[in-house]
């Protein structure tokens, strides 16, 4: 049986230290390895806990890298619910999700700092990059069809992060000013046209 002093494994006492010894971990193995390279496995060692716990607390390696950047929300949850709509649906869906997200109270300063990291840090780039592909470019890729399903989906969210980027960070013209109410249905029939592009193979 595993008890308190048993000095690997199973809980730590106190549920609050257990979560912050984790989080470290995380953090460390993120910045060290970047997302691909780090594992549940070797987060939970590092932390002294078993990887169980880590799930546990955290459900999986994208929540942990997410609760680790300390984001305000999991994209790959923002995509999810977006792709759970009827697919002549999903493009003002994934809009509605992303901006909703993106704007609530406490989450722009956060995703503005870690994208001005990206764009001025390649251990940061690549860290996103990796995340970004696990938790938002496969799940989107996978709801198309044919051989340019992931190239469409590296387009669609390309498209969107482009939006969030002029939108909130160089802060272009109307588009910074524009309501939810009317940014929401245009940039849905944007992306709406990822989502019908018709599955042909490459040239």
């Amino acid at each position: 049986m595993v008890t308190s002093s048993t000095p690997r494994g199973g809980r730590r006492p106190g549920a609050t230290s257990t979560r912050a010894a984790i989080l470290a971990a995380a953090r460390a193995a993120f910045f060290e390895r970047s997302y691909d390279g780090a594992t549940i496995r070797g987060i939970a060692a590092a932390a002294a806990v078993d990887p169980a716990l880590v799930l546990h607390y955290y459900g999986s390696k994208r929540g942990l890298f997410a609760a680790a950047m300390d984001l305000p929300f999991d994209p790959g949850d923002v995509v999810a619910a977006a792709l759970a709509a009827p697919r002549e649906e999903r493009g003002l869906a994934l809009a509605r999700a992303a901006l909703t997200a993106w704007e609530a109270p406490g989450s722009g300063e956060v995703l503005i700092g870690l994208m001005r990291s990206a764009v001025s840090d390649e251990a940061s780039a690549a860290r996103l990059r990796e995340f970004l592909t696990e938790a938002v470019l496969v799940p989107v890729a996978a709801s198309l069809e044919g051989p340019r399903a992931m190239l469409v989906a590296s387009l669609a969210m390309s498209h969107l992060m482009g939006v969030l980027f002029a939108r909130h960070i160089a802060r272009v013209g109307p588009l910074a000013d524009a309501s939810l109410a009317g940014l929401v249905p245009l940039l849905g029939a944007a992306l709406q046209q990822y989502f019908d592009a018709a599955p042909e193979a490459p040239a």
